[in-house]
């Protein structure tokens, strides 16, 4: 009380609930300066307009504020009101919940209760009153000591403690609490844990005890930085909300919803998980809600396209996928059942003709990426999107570009299919429950499985980068993230972005609760929240390791010269980027010497001529496996009749050993050490 008293009130006991001295000095202060910032109010006046009013500063609610102090001094003694105030006041934020009234504070701050607390633990806590998130003690240690110092000659001055007590208090350092994860800071989290323990568990004496052992994926410090990483990115969203809000317009505004999904690529844990913006206001979880996927669903288009190269099959064009590939980008019917389907691209008129397949998902472009589904079968893509997760995709030209619906949990870990070398891992959040004593409740084992070819993963993942690089995601840089990433935007009625490194998978949605178009682009919305986000990550020493992605065997990366889609040279070596291409389907020659093109050197090959080692094209209808046998899940060529994906990894059967004839030689296949051993379960 004396600490409080001392910094926020003086004369409490003295006045009848207004200090008009001090009133009409703020009343001066804030006509000179033009802004009503002094804070003039008593504990009394603090307490009607916490637990009455609204924090907004206009001359009405001020005359209310004053009304409601007369009625509470009149009809309360100072104790109570104090008491009131002490169990009211907001002293701060952990996670979604609100640190309220100083027992609170006590048992937040230095996990005690509120009897147990020395002189400067209580000067701290009385010091955060005025501002508690800005002098935050675990984010502003600092600032909160400072001001806690302030509160200790504020009491020296009205002979609380003698000035020698003040000094040795403030060379106190601070003692805080460990800065635990409970549900108050991972709410959506913690949720979804209870969920899982009820749905495996059941309604058990055991699951009912209240005294199990829970261990679950949740990384603290990264639940942390994504939250705050949330709470900035948002603030940029309802900017971007206000400006795009018609003026004129008197209905109200609606201020989108979001979700923040990431997990380690390599296990498939679950380590932060943000699922709304006030787990107060709402406690839908929007990280499990279904929404449609928008574009962040194309690269399984690409890969889809990448496997049909693996198999020697060629697009239309006469030659197999690559980076290179050209696509028609002009308006077309896709219509299928006597239906017209005719759709555009976002911006529309752009990048009419034929473009490549690197610049199509770069600038995330609807009718080339529709296109290519049309060549490689869309039962293809569908194919490969159900063994990724995305269960509700149907074989229909619209699939192409995210119509049909996902979780950003569902699609964090669809997307580990890229980031893990082709081998899907069910995200997961619980580990293990325990009793008391330690003994095993349940354990639960992660579940993983291969479906794409470790080089379809890499290709595709490269085409990613591109996107990054020079694309629809280029922004990211502009926030200051650096570090080899991989990414793609997505916009439909909501925003999305889905981006990697080589230790950190994380997922952003931006939408409306009631399905209304957001207006908003993913690298408007969600893109700047990834990049606040994955800045916040590298920070941290578990994830400051962001790698180069490292190619596996049997991929090239080849720098291309833009004009002529042609690998540079020392002659056309300035305009350029790097594409990633299976090995012997990179284009021949250099962009000042132009080569003879893939299908002529298949020819020739096929046809017998004499082989050249420094040719490396295949020519469509040459299997590209390099002896390795499919992964489960990889999507056959055939687009007519396509297989169904087994549940269940099958062992390869036994091979005789065969003399490798001179196409092998040319292109290493058939070798031993080709054979991709399966992957390891994860860690």
């Amino acid at each position: 009380m004396q600490a409080v008293t001392a910094i926020e009130d003086r004369r409490f006991f003295e006045h009848g609930g207004v200090n008009y001295v001090r009133l009409i000095k703020c009343a001066v202060q804030d006509t000179l300066s033009r802004r009503m910032n002094c804070g003039g109010s008593t504990l009394t006046q603090q307490l009607a307009k916490n637990f009455f009013l609204s924090p907004e500063k206009t001359i009405s609610r001020k005359i209310a504020e004053l009304m409601i102090t007369y009625q509470l001094e009149s009809r309360f003694s100072k104790q109570q009101i104090f008491e009131m105030y002490a169990n009211e006041i907001n002293i701060g934020q952990r996670g979604s919940y609100a640190v309220n009234g100083f027992g609170e504070a006590a048992q937040a701050y230095f996990g005690k209760d509120l009897r147990q607390l020395n002189l400067d633990e209580c000067a701290l806590i009385a010091g955060l009153i005025q501002n508690p998130n800005r002098r935050n003690p675990y984010r502003h240690p600092d600032r909160a000591t400072e001001r806690r110092n302030v509160v200790l000659d504020s009491m020296v001055e009205t002979g609380s403690i003698t000035a020698a007590e003040a000094e040795r208090a403030k060379a106190e350092p601070l003692h805080l609490a460990p800065p635990n994860i409970d549900a108050s800071e991972a709410p959506y989290f913690v949720d979804l844990v209870h969920d899982q323990i009820v749905q495996r568990l059941g309604d058990s004496d055991t699951a009912r005890s209240g005294s199990l052992r829970i261990y679950t994926s949740l990384d603290p410090d990264l639940q942390r930085a994504a939250s705050e990483a949330v709470e900035v990115g948002m603030r940029n969203v309802d900017e971007l909300v206000r400006k795009h809000h018609k003026k004129g317009d008197t209905s109200a505004i609606t201020y989108p919803q979001v979700a923040l999904v990431a997990l380690n690529p390599h296990t498939g844990q679950i380590l932060a998980l943000v699922g709304g913006r006030n787990y107060g206001v709402s406690q839908l979880d929007h990280a499990t809600a279904e929404r449609p996927t928008g574009s962040i669903f194309k690269p399984f288009v690409y890969a889809t396209a990448y496997n049909s190269s693996l198999e020697g099959t060629a697009v239309e064009g006469g030659s197999v996928f690559t980076a290179l590939t050209k696509i028609n980008d002009d308006p077309q019917d896709f219509g299928t059942n006597g239906q017209s389907y005719t759709p555009g691209n976002f911006e529309r008129g752009e990048y009419p003709g034929m473009v490549t397949a690197a610049t199509a998902i770069e600038h995330s472009l609807n009718i080339a990426t529709i296109a290519l589904a049309q060549m490689i079968g869309y039962n293809n893509v569908a194919t490969l999107a159900h063994s990724a997760g995305i269960v509700n995709a149907k074989a229909t030209p619209s699939m192409a570009i995210g119509t049909y619906s996902a979780t950003p949990i569902d699609m964090a870990g669809a997307y580990t299919v890229f980031a893990n070398g082709g081998v899907h891992l069910k995200p997961w959040l619980l580990a293990s429950v325990r009793n008391p004593n330690g003994d095993i409740v349940a354990d639960f084992a992660p579940e993983a499985k291969q479906v794409l070819d470790p080089r379809v993963a890499y290709l595709t993942q490269s085409l990613m980068e591109g996107v990054i690089a020079r694309g629809t995601a280029s922004g990211v840089r502009k926030h200051g993230f650096l570090a080899p990433a991989a990414g793609k935007t997505g916009t439909s009625h909501d925003a999305w972005f889905a981006g990697y490194s080589s230790n950190l998978l994380c997922i952003i949605w931006v939408g409306n609760d009631d399905y209304t178009d957001v207006k908003l682009q993913g690298a408007d919305a969600a893109a700047p929240i990834w990049a606040e986000f994955m800045n916040r990550a590298i920070r941290l020493p578990q994830y400051s390791d962001m790698k180069n992605f490292t190619p596996p065997e049997g991929v090239q990366t080849l720098s291309i010269n833009r004009a002529t889609n042609m690998p540079v040279d020392e002659s056309c070596s300035s305009d350029s980027f790097n594409a990633a291409f299976l090995v012997g389907t990179a284009p021949q020659g250099t962009c000042s010497r132009m080569g003879e093109d893939t299908q002529a050197l298949g020819d020739r090959l096929l046809n017998g001529a004499n082989l050249n080692p420094g040719n490396g094209n295949v020519s469509p209808g040459t299997p590209l496996n390099n002896g390795m046998p499919n992964p489960t899940g990889a999507i056959p060529a055939n687009r007519n009749n396509p297989q169904p994906v087994p549940s269940n990894n099958q062992p390869a059967p036994s091979e005789p050993v065969k003399h490798r004839n001179p196409f092998q030689k040319l292109f290493g296949l058939g070798k031993d050490k080709d054979k991709q051993p399966p992957p390891p379960p994860p860690q």
